[in-house]
């Protein structure tokens, strides 16, 4: 992922050296001062005005609805699209609709500010400096707060934390939750301080299709470039991209996002991705950012995300099914370590730890290659096939042992908080990976093991290798 760190100058600082994922270097759009960017749904032309408002109007009530159910608040407190449906409606210049939506949806993009103790090194003294800036959006406001959602990735390791309000007025922002897993973080801020503004609106990201019209609203490269606008279409749904771990040491999860072609910079993640109503139909999140490509960004779903965000209002944390074993994918293990088994890919058993792996019979050393018959090819894809089941349910493990192939069932434990915070707070860094060699960095189970030298991380804890807006 991309970091963009405040008062230096733009290059990339999440993950260090760029990174080959499936093929293509992914950077996250994180930049200065966590600058994180909009993407706006796209723009349908209509061929009458009279179809186009039924349209319109239907979308709108509909993200009403779905506003409302994402955040509990009443209807008073929840924005209106009315006057931008009408302006849709009526506009048949494709920049008008985009001048709208600006207008509309400014108030709700705030910058959000990570500071960190920084230490001097010729001091050897400790200070509170600005580390990055990224981007957010309000989704729901009652009489005591605003919540806004931005990237995990964004806030971790923040020991203070602020929005930046279109107004330019800075104002101390609280954690209500994040996930690594997911790289979605909710912030929330007193509603006095948000007076005059109503939450933005969160339409069905299962409805947009390629072509249509996506705006983008953010930050990138800074709180001098706050509140850019930019546009461009939907270039594709739901393709398969990596989740990293903040500092971009190692992949956490694979999920899928909407591709775009509007411009996505560093200090846009976080922000949302709009449709020709305004409507919030993903959250920005990384770019491809290898040489000979561009204008490939992507977004988190708003699906995920009312998903998410109703989760981490409730706990403050998502609750993830665990394995329990700590292991890493063979491919990072030295070929002189390998186990005489009869293929080249799946996960290295490194201990076995929770009361129901034991059980199973699983035993360190073993090579997992499938779960219930997925083919799994490293510790990605091995948490990938996991998070899409629930604690307590029973899998079936293909493994080897040396050239034996087995089949056991291990029943699902739920990942440990701590293990979910430790790979959450990894702070952007610059450098490379910041787990250990074989045989040292694990931690405590699956979910909970190799990639953050303590060994409290997730499994393999590797970040996702988009570069972060």
């Amino acid at each position: 992922m991309d970091f963009y760190p405040d008062n230096q100058n733009p290059r990339r600082k999440r993950g260090g050296a760029l990174k080959q994922m499936a093929g293509v270097t992914l950077a996250a759009v994180f930049g200065s001062a966590l600058t994180a960017g909009v993407l706006s749904q796209a723009w349908k032309p209509a061929p009458a005005a009279a179809s186009t408002t039924a349209q319109a109007a239907a979308t709108t009530q509909s993200a009403v609805s779905s506003n409302a159910a994402l955040a509990s608040a009443p209807a008073s407190a929840v924005g209106s699209t009315t006057n931008l449906a009408a302006a849709a409606a009526a506009a048949t210049d494709p920049d008008a609709i985009v001048e709208q939506i600006f207008k509309r949806v400014e108030p709700d993009v705030v910058a959000v500010v990570n500071y960190q103790n920084v230490s001097n090194f010729f001091t050897q003294q400790t200070s509170l400096q600005e580390y990055g800036v990224g981007s957010g959006v309000l989704f729901k406001k009652d009489s005591n707060y605003g919540y806004f959602v931005t990237n995990n990735h964004v806030v971790a390791g923040a020991n203070k934390l602020e929005i930046v309000l279109y107004s330019g007025v800075h104002v101390k922002a609280t954690l209500v939750g994040a996930d690594p897993y997911t790289d979605l973080a909710v912030i929330k801020v007193p509603a006095k301080d948000l007076s005059g503004i109503t939450p933005a609106q969160f339409a069905n990201s299962n409805n947009i299709q390629p072509g249509q019209l996506a705006v983008a609203i953010g930050t990138p490269l800074g709180l001098n470039f706050a509140e850019t606008v930019t546009s461009g279409i939907v270039s594709g749904t739901s393709r398969v991209m990596p989740v990293e771990t903040p500092n971009g040491s190692s992949v956490l999860d694979y999920q899928d996002a909407i591709q775009t072609d509007a411009a996505i910079n560093p200090g846009n993640s976080g922000g949302p991705l709009l449709n020709y109503l305004g409507q919030v139909v993903g959250i920005n999140s990384s770019k491809i950012v290898q040489t000979g490509t561009q204008s490939m960004g992507f977004a988190i779903p708003s699906d995920e995300v009312k998903t998410v965000v109703q989760q981490l209002m409730l706990t403050g944390h998502m609750t993830h099914p665990a394995l329990g074993i700590t292991a890493y994918s063979l491919s990072d293990l030295p070929q002189q370590y390998w186990p005489n088994i009869p293929v080249n890919y799946g996960v290295y058993v490194y201990s076995v730890d929770s009361a129901g792996a034991k059980a199973s019979g699983l035993k360190a050393g073993d090579v997992i290659v499938a779960v219930n018959g997925q083919t799994v090819q490293g510790e990605a894809s091995l948490r990938t096939a996991i998070f899409a089941l629930k604690p307590g349910t029973t899998v079936k493990l293909t493994v080897y042992r040396d050239k034996k192939k087995l089949t056991l069932s291990v029943k699902l434990g739920t990942l440990t908080a701590a293990a979910a915070a430790a790979a959450s707070q990894s702070t952007p860094s610059s450098g490379g990976s910041s787990g250990s060699g074989f045989g040292s960095g694990f931690g405590n189970g699956f979910g909970g093991g190799y990639g953050s030298g303590s060994g409290s991380g997730a499994i393999g804890n590797s970040g996702t290798t988009l570069s972060g807006s």
